[in-house]
Parts: C-alpha cells; structure tokens; sequence
C-alpha cells in the first residue's frame, strides 16, 4: 500500500512537472495573477524583487513531490528500509535535499544571467550625445547616446545652466540620479 502512494507522488509530480512546462510554453509562461516576484508563478511567495526562485514555487514543489515518491519507491523495496516508518522519513529528508538542490541550482543560474544597467549608465561619463530637445537656462533638456549599440535617451541638465540648442553635440559629465549633466563639445 506505501508503494503505491509513493507511486503516485511521483507519478503526480512528473505530470505536473511536464504540464507546466507545456502550458507555460503554451502560454508564454505568464500566469496573469499577482504571485510571486513580478507576478510570475514561478517564483513563489518570495517577493523581495530579486530575480530567483523560493522554495516555495510550484517547480521546487513538484521536485519534492517527485523526490519522495522515487526515493519512497527505492526505500521500500529494500529490506533493511521498506517499512514505512524506515522509509517516509528517509525519503522526505532526501527529497527536503534534492528540493534545496534545485533551488540553489536554479538561484544560481538565474543571480549569473541577470545583468544591470546600473553599471553601464554610469560607464558613459565622458562619452558624446546629442542634444534633441534643447536645455534652456537653468533648465532640462533631453539628449539622445548609444551605448551597446542601442539608443538611449534621457533628461539633461547644462553642467554650467547655459541654454544649448537642439542638434548639437554634447559630452556627458555626470550623472545624479537620473539627471545628466552635459557640456558642449568644443
């Protein structure tokens, strides 16, 4: 009778398993709903905003699930384990392993392939922009760089707060907040 709930569980989770990844395919992976960090299933109950998993997300879940119904499996059919106060509690504490396993496995893969812009905003001082709506006295303005191939455009202050007029070319030399300061180029 064990062996066949421990079939079941990991009969359940391996569906499970393959009709999320079907679905979430299917359906581009969105869940619509506001779970998780930036309401995405996949990511639990965490909602710190950090890109990653929880333990509790449907997929580290479904590998618990699966793991204990595999190892409840292999745990009963040996003498020394197959009875079931032997075997539930091995097999729950090796899938509690296999499930913190895929979370780290899968934190780590995803903290590597995230990238901020954050280091790269602050890698164009210095670097040339033009000017496409003009910065009036002591005001803003919006200027126009390319950086990794890609137009970016962002709201400009005159480093000295003199007016500089549309279509001219201007040196970024820094950046507060989100306001960059820019000089003509000479």
């Amino acid at each position: 009778m064990t062996t066949l709930f421990y079939a079941v569980c990991l009969v359940a989770g391996l569906l499970f398993t393959l009709i999320s990844a079907l679905a979430g395919h299917a359906f581009d992976g969105h869940d619509g709903g506001d779970v998780g960090t930036g309401g995405h299933a996949e990511a639990g109950f965490d909602n710190s905003g950090i890109p990653g998993i929880s333990f509790f997300s449907p997929m580290v879940l479904a590998c618990f699930v699966t793991a204990f119904g595999g190892l409840g499996i292999v745990f009963s059919g040996i003498e020394g384990t197959s009875s079931v106060w032997i075997s539930a509690p091995l097999s729950i504490a090796g899938a509690i392993c296999i499930a913190f396993a895929v979370l780290w496995l899968f934190n780590a893969v995803f903290s590597r392939s995230q990238a901020s812009s954050e280091g790269q905003v602050a890698s164009i001082v210095g670097h040339t922009a033009s000017l496409i709506t003009p910065i009036p006295e002591n005001g803003v303005g919006e200027i126009a760089y390319v950086q990794a191939n890609s137009r970016y455009t962002a709201p400009a202050r005159s480093e000295k707060g003199v007016p500089i007029s549309t279509g001219e070319t201007v040196r970024i030399t820094r950046i507060v907040s989100t306001q960059f300061y820019v000089e003509r180029v000479s």
